[in-house]
């Protein structure tokens, strides 16, 4: 264990980096624990620095040793004392910050199975939640039920690849872009946290690490192949050559899909290069591409799931089989005066064509060994061409993002100090179109009906100060202050008539919020085999621009009244590691939430609407275990408990018709639709490492989640699910001159081939004339929810590394 005595220069710097990868993490906490990586980018390349400079002043114990610091994942034993520098400090920020509740999720836990998307990764996080989206590796992801409401994409989490953001200023993430084997490790932090991360991270933040060059050294393919035609083809190159080090990932991702209407095909690229140019300047270049052509299904009504889960026999509107879920198009492309056909999405042509292309830059800059200056730069286009359902979106989301810092280690009034200060400026600025969409197949595109012009920017700054005021007890106090500036304009567009006389509606919004974002957070390590944190932190989210022009009703008009979303979380956990074999850890929080910001869907299909609920709570356990009980033998779980529920809300419920009757309904107590209220991920596994059956090895996993409120009344539940998966793998070194390793597994997934929903979006209550909310039978016929999750799949795969 490392003693923490307040020590100046190199000793200050080398405990002071020790403590922050060691103090933040669920299984991060103890000397007996593995230590998160403490860089994001590629370990630091070229002549190293001298630990002190002669030719710059020093402190009086500038000259005492420094202690010892255990290397973590991709930095070798060998490292310069760059790596606890600042630098280094920074990097952690992105990874563990002190203080949070944090997960780290590494290659290993997922290198020996196929990973095709993010979820299968994912699950070994406690508070994570995961549903299908719209496409094969559009998950929508959440940590404490942050994002769980939301139809599509990511939301009120922020996500970092290799500390570069690649959620957009409006707030959007995609895991389009993500392929889990491109990966190091995943981080997971959650919590409210815009202290330090800024808007929409109400939830926490995810950061995706690639794997550095050095640790690849030379290059791999890998294959993964297995049921309903998914194959994926990936390669990956990396070397650390004199000052330079590079990683470069590509694969090729393609299936038909499980559900009528799914085929997929999708290609990625993820490069990651770092120049340290002198001893005191680092530049890293960030490059990621992904295009994506997928066909998608239609969502389905419950009842329609349960009929046909897979959308089997759903060739035509007009023949199709029981519980196909379809479509209604206006023959002409912009109203019903020709009449309207009911199409399946087979029929209709529907799916996605985007491309998603990511560039950035970092420029690190260290004054001396205690102090870092970091600038960096994101190009990020969102272009996309959409028809999902009725109407098509399209458009292209080019977004500008540019953030410095400095970082500052040393002392305050004698104890071990880390100082970050940073401003930062983001802005998106997009015209989109909303096209009909009409008879025909392959998408055929109508007339417009609505074009929304967008700008939104966020700009702002943030401070942060970790304090060490005992060798056991360490402070975090921080804020961060931004202010977001919205501006739009929609127009609305109506035909008449055969002729479609044209009629426009505009609606525009000029919006500016200020938020500020403090959080305070204090770590108490007990001894090596405990440890205490308990936090208090504040989150915002602003609305997107497209929130503000769609009203209840699903139809363009004026819902520019939206406020930030705010939430205030306390969390209150400990870490125990009695030993090498054992891991747990236990969190408790509970947030308070004002004007949440929650998704409902609309009578109109595939329309959703925005509002603020004005105040919510949302409570629950987070629970981690990694026991190593025989040798060989090895168990992991985590568990998540949820407890969301409105506090004070009244929905407004029109009757059907043209002029209904307003109906108020105070659903105040009533739980929040979407949240599973149990989550578990549970795996036995077995490896050999030595004699002749080295490398072999075995798992069975266990996911579990739990059924959930799909509608704001409480009235229509999701059924839940348990699913089991069974893997076999082995990896064996390779004597050659050519190969390094190999490494092949094979996996049943569903072995008990349940039938399950994957996805369910949030469904809209309904009201009579009389005042009568329609009940549980007629909410299971509402369409636009459903994607069942893959029956029994056989996979297998195999990876080749080369010298």
């Amino acid at each position: 264990m490392l003693r923490c005595h307040a020590r100046r220069g190199v000793s200050a710097v080398a405990v002071q980096a020790a403590l922050l990868a060691s103090s933040s993490g669920v299984f991060a906490q103890s000397a007996n624990s593995e230590l998160p990586a403490v860089t994001v980018e590629a370990p630091q390349t070229g002549r190293a620095k001298p630990a002190t400079r002669p030719s710059r002043p020093r402190s009086a114990s500038a000259g005492r040793a420094a202690r010892p610091v255990r290397p973590s994942a991709g930095v070798s034993a060998s490292t310069p004392n760059r790596a606890v520098t600042a630098s280094a400090a920074r990097d952690g920020l992105n990874q563990a910050p002190t203080g949070q509740t944090e997960t780290t999720i590494y290659r290993s836990q997922f290198d020996n199975r196929p990973a095709v998307t993010v979820a299968d990764v994912l699950r070994e996080s406690p508070g994570i939640s995961v549903k299908q989206g719209n496409g094969p590796r559009d998950i929508g992801i959440s940590i404490r039920g942050s994002n769980a409401r939301n139809g599509f994409g990511i939301r009120n989490l922020v996500i970092f690849d290799d500390g570069f953001p690649v959620t957009q200023p409006d707030g959007l993430s995609r895991s389009d872009l993500i392929d889990p084997r491109a990966y190091s490790a995943i981080d997971v932090i959650r919590g409210p946290s815009s202290a330090l991360y800024g808007n929409y991270a109400t939830g926490g933040a995810l950061n995706f690490r690639t794997r550095p060059g050095g640790s690849i050294d030379g290059a791999e393919y890998g294959v993964d192949g297995g049921s309903f035609g998914y194959l994926n083809n990936y390669f990956t190159y990396g070397k650390k050559v004199g000052n330079f080090e590079g990683s470069l990932f590509a694969s090729d991702a393609r299936g038909d899909g499980f559900i009528g209407n799914s085929w997929y095909n999708t290609q990625t690229v993820n490069f990651l290069g770092t120049l340290q140019a002198t001893p005191d300047d680092r530049f890293t270049v960030k490059f990621i591409n992904n295009n994506l052509d997928t066909r998608l299904p239609v969502r389905s009504s419950l009842n329609q799931f349960y009929q046909n889960p897979f959308q089997q026999g759903c060739a035509t509107g007009a023949t199709a089989a029981p519980g196909c879920a379809t479509v209604l198009l206006n023959n002409n492309g912009f109203n019903t005066v020709a009449g309207t056909d009911r199409e399946t999405a087979l029929q209709a042509g529907l799916g996605r064509n985007d491309r998603r292309t990511i560039v950035g830059g970092r420029w690190e800059h260290d004054f001396d060994n205690t102090t870092t200056w970091r600038n960096q730069f994101v190009f990020d286009d969102r272009n996309i061409s959409q028809p999902t359902g009725s109407t098509s979106a399209i458009g292209d989301f080019p977004s500008y993002n540019y953030m410095s810092d400095i970082t500052k280690r040393g002392e305050i009034f004698g104890m071990d100090s880390t100082t970050y200060f940073g401003g930062f400026y983001n802005t998106l600025t997009a015209s989109s179109d909303t096209r009909f969409v009409m008879p025909g197949g392959n998408a055929t595109l109508g007339r417009l009906q609505s074009n929304t012009f967008s700008d939104t920017s966020n700009y702002g700054v943030r401070a942060r100060e970790e304090l060490k005021l005992t060798p056991q007890l360490t402070a975090v106090a921080g804020i961060g202050w931004e202010t977001t500036i919205l501006k739009g304009l929609n127009t609305a567009y109506t035909y008449t008539g055969a002729a479609g006389i044209t009629t426009t509606n505009l609606t525009a919004t000029d919006r500016q919020f200020q938020n500020t974002a403090p959080e305070l957070a204090l770590v108490y390590k007990l001894n090596p085999e405990w440890q205490f944190r308990g936090r208090v932190a504040t989150g915002y989210g602003t609305p997107q621009v497209t929130n503000l022009f769609i009203v209840s009703d699903g139809t363009a008009g004026n819902n520019t009244q939206l406020q930030t979303q705010k939430n205030l979380g306390y969390d209150l956990g400990f870490d125990w590691t009695p030993n090498t074999a054992l891991k747990f850890s236990a969190t408790g929080f509970y947030e308070f939430f004002r004007n949440e910001l929650v998704s409902q869907a609309t009578q109109v299909a595939g329309v959703s609407f925005m509002f603020n609920a004005p105040r919510s709570e949302h409570r629950g356990v987070e629970l981690a275990a990694d026991w190593k009980f025989l040798p060989g033998w090895r168990f992991t779980a985590a568990y998540t408990y949820l407890d969301q529920f409105y506090t004070e809300y009244t929905e407004n419920l029109r009757s059907p018709g043209v002029g209904g009757t307003v109906f108020s309904f105070n659903r105040a107590g009533n739980k929040i639709p979407g949240i599973s209220p149990n989550e578990l991920t549970a795996r036995l596994g077995y490896d050999e490492f030595s004699g002749s059956l080295a490398g072999l090895g075995a798992f069975v996993e266990v996911q579990w989640k739990d059924s959930f409120w799909m509608d704001n009344a409480n009235l229509l539940k999701a059924p839940g699910y348990e699913l089991v998966n069974l893997n076999m793998h082995y990896k064996t070194d390779l004597q050659s001159d050519h190969f390094k390793s190999l490494n092949v597994y094979f996996e049943v997934r569903n072995v008990f081939d349940r039938t399950y929903v994957a996805s369910a979006n949030n469904i809209a209550n309904t009201v009579q004339g009389t005042g009568i909310q329609d009940g549980a039978i007629a909410l299971a016929n509402t369409t636009n929810s459903i994607y069942a999750g893959s029956p029994r799949a056989f996979f297998a795969g195999m990876k080749l590394a080369f010298k």
